[in-house]
């Protein structure tokens, strides 16, 4: 059941932050009420449902007018405030009653004449359902329940059984002046209901206040599971979006399945370097339940439980079952081509309706995908979006298992579904700006919660790629995805174990379903004369500084073999490696091994199409030089520390951030192989050239 999470306190909270204006309260309290929404996955995702509240304003004449505030484009109900709740003149709303049609584009430009601030996001494109419903207080949202229930082939039926008139539903229309029509008709033929159940959509519940309407959502939305808690002599499941632990053979899989869509992608795009999507796995316990089922091939061609689904997961899944995959990687690539030759078929009727060259086709490739054995996979161009997919594919099972039990489940027409996939103000809520370069980028970084390393996922991270971080302590780790944010993942191991680049480049690939940029980063500095030197720690310098970084490039190639679309090795070599330092041979020595180990490497994998550069870097505050080390050096030199970090041509201190850039310069140089690139604030002993 929904938990109703009303608190009288924390709502009260929100009246007295906004002040002394009693409109200005009003919102408030429709802030709060559409946060308790957005924040409750069993009601809405990733920015789906809408709430809106209508109230009275001053205009510039200091005239009090009726006004519309609704949730804006962009905005969130888990995080809404009051400035993604634009206010739009109610009075031209209304009028728009009369008119027989309106197209789109002169809806959303009336919405935006009618802004109370011309700065503010467009309003929702069901502003003018909202207008046309006379209750100050409206709550639209997509619940499981209530999308099993939307979704039956009855569900007309069902709703006058479970609520007994106190809600009315509405048949399928797009969102729009007709749909806003339509549901104003049937509302005041039934003036006395709560709420609409839009066939095939959603739910609207009403109310004088938004208590009253938060209530009435929450107790509509129960109603609706004990209902289906009869039908299907359980309780309903819900869509779980946690993942248990993802087979080691997803190791092998996702990479292959990454790369041949990414190929695909390529072909789409004439650009042989488009970026492979990013993947996101699950498998709880609901989905492994729906996987065991006899009927998946017929479910995976019925559709999406809402048509809000279709952007983001296309309107079905690739599905490859156990026998594709055991065909290795022609099997798949056929069942991918499979797909894409039935996508182009889809748009080519359907696009036929509009005529010739009015819609231009997305790309053909699936969005989410049903691999037996595996779980559904998400399928887009970051972690962040690749994980919506996983989530709204997880709401789709579950609304499938449910309908399926109390009747069927029989969402709308694929060419309604087109419609709505290629109408314009859908296509307006994932349009952006020329995506960062790295989108799409997967990069791993050993020895993240260091300093160079922090810096160097940050400076990825900050172009678009995602990070999986790799570092012996647990508690840089954690602290570095804490800088970082979400979309990115780590693991904590020593590098230096047997099999540690296995167990790291197997966990990336489980995260993120590949890898395109390694940077082998993590070193340690052992000193002491050679002729004095322990064995043991000249050992134990190899293992890190040269052995780990050949371990984690070779596993690294094999997931890039496996892709089918090469890649990129970058290592943190060292000055060291070129200009030996007193003292620092166990350093030096296999530094110089690695430097050798880049040009290799460089001039076996390039035909293979993965790129392999590095950094020489000098004097960073780091693990290695960090302020006890630099204030002892500065002392025995007679200097202060400023100046003996400046010890170089420039005079300059050379920072982390410094060496991070360098590492994203050599990722986007798109010809450059076999380079090592200094970054030292110039210092000709360890010039390369």
């Amino acid at each position: 059941m929904v938990l109703n999470r009303w608190n009288d306190d924390d709502a009260k909270k929100f009246v007295i932050d906004a002040g002394n204006d009693p409109a200005d309260q009003a919102l408030a309290l429709r802030v709060y009420a559409s946060r308790l929404i957005g924040q409750d996955a069993a009601l809405v995702m990733h920015g789906g449902g809408n709430t809106s509240c209508k109230l009275k304003r001053p205009d510039v004449f200091g005239t009090e007018i009726d006004v519309l505030h609704i949730k804006g484009s962009g905005w969130n109900l888990g995080t809404i405030e009051a400035a993604g709740l634009p206010a739009v003149r109610l009075k031209p709303l209304l009028a728009l009653r009369a008119l027989p049609a309106l197209s789109d584009e002169d809806m959303v430009n009336l919405l935006r004449a009618n802004l109370f601030e011309s700065t503010s996001p467009t309003p929702s494109v069901e502003s003018l359902l909202h207008a046309f419903l006379p209750h100050k207080y409206i709550d639209h949202t997509h619940a499981t329940a209530m999308l099993a229930l939307a979704d039956l082939p009855n569900a007309a039926e069902a709703v006058d059984e479970i609520f007994g008139g106190r809600l009315v539903s509405v048949p399928f229309v797009m969102s729009g002046i007709a749909l806003a029509k339509l549901a104003a008709d049937i509302y005041e033929a039934r003036p006395e209901v709560e709420g609409l159940i839009l066939i095939n959509h959603g739910h609207f519940a009403f109310g004088d206040s938004a208590r009253q309407s938060y209530d009435r959502l929450i107790e509509h939305t129960n109603m609706v599971e004990a209902w289906l808690e009869k039908k299907l002599a359980a309780a309903p499941k819900p869509a779980v979006r946690a993942r248990a632990e993802i087979p080691v053979d997803a190791a092998a899989v996702l990479p292959m399945l990454r790369g041949i869509i990414g190929e695909a992608n390529a072909a789409f795009h004439n650009d042989r370097d488009y970026p492979m999507p990013v993947l996101n796995t699950r498998n709880g316990e609901n989905i492994k339940e729906f996987f065991a089922r006899n009927d998946l091939a017929d479910l995976s061609r019925r559709g999406v439980a809402t048509p809000d689904h279709i952007i983001r997961t296309k309107n079905y899944p690739l599905y490859l079952t156990a026998d594709m995959l055991a065909g290795g990687r022609e099997a798949v690539r056929q069942a991918v081509a499979d797909y894409i030759a039935e996508y182009r078929a889809y748009f080519e009727v359907n696009a036929a309706r509009y005529g010739a060259g009015s819609k231009t086709m997305l790309m053909p490739t699936p969005n989410l995908a049903w691999v037996e054995g595996l779980g559904t996979i998400g399928i887009s161009s970051d972690a962040r979006a690749a994980a919506a997919v996983c989530d709204l594919a997880a709401q789709n099972i579950a609304v499938m298992t449910m309908a399926e039990a109390a009747g069927g489940f029989r969402p709308i027409d694929p060419a309604t579904l087109f419609d709505m996939e290629y109408w314009s103000l859908e296509q307006a809520k994932l349009v952006k700006d020329k995506p960062p370069f790295f989108q799409g980028r997967i990069v791993m970084v050993t020895g993240g919660g260091g300093a160079i390393g922090l810096a160097t996922a940050l400076e990825f991270a900050a172009l678009g790629a995602n990070i999986f971080i790799v570092d012996l302590e647990a508690a840089a780790l954690e602290a570095a995805l804490a800088t970082l944010g979400e979309g990115h993942a780590g693991l904590a191991l020593d590098i230096t174990e047997n099999g540690a680049a296995e167990r790291a480049i197997s966990a990336c690939v489980r995260q993120f379903g590949g890898l395109d940029i390694l940077v082998s980063n993590a070193g340690a500095a052992w000193t002491g004369d050679m002729v004095a030197l322990d064995d043991a720690i000249l050992r134990q310098s190899f293992e890190l500084n040269f052995f780990a970084h050949q371990s984690f490039a070779k596993a690294a190639a094999q997931v890039f073999a496996l892709q089918g679309r090469g890649g990129q090795l970058l290592f943190n070599v060292s000055k060291q490696a070129v200009n030996p330092g007193k003292g620092f041979g166990a350093y030096g020595i296999p530094k110089a091994a690695t430097f050798f180990l880049l040009r290799q490497l460089a001039l076996e994998l390039g035909p293979h199409g993965v790129r392999v550069n590095g950094i020489n870097a000098d004097r960073i505050r780091s693990g290695l030089l960090d302020e006890a080390f630099v204030s002892e050096r500065a002392k025995a030199r007679g200097i202060d520390e400023e100046t003996y970090m400046a010890g170089n041509l420039l005079r300059r201190e050379v920072e982390a951030r410094h060496v991070a850039k360098a590492f994203a310069s050599l990722a986007m140089s798109e010809r450059t192989t076999a380079h090592v690139m200094t970054v030292d604030g110039g210092n000709i002993e360890a010039a390369l050239r």
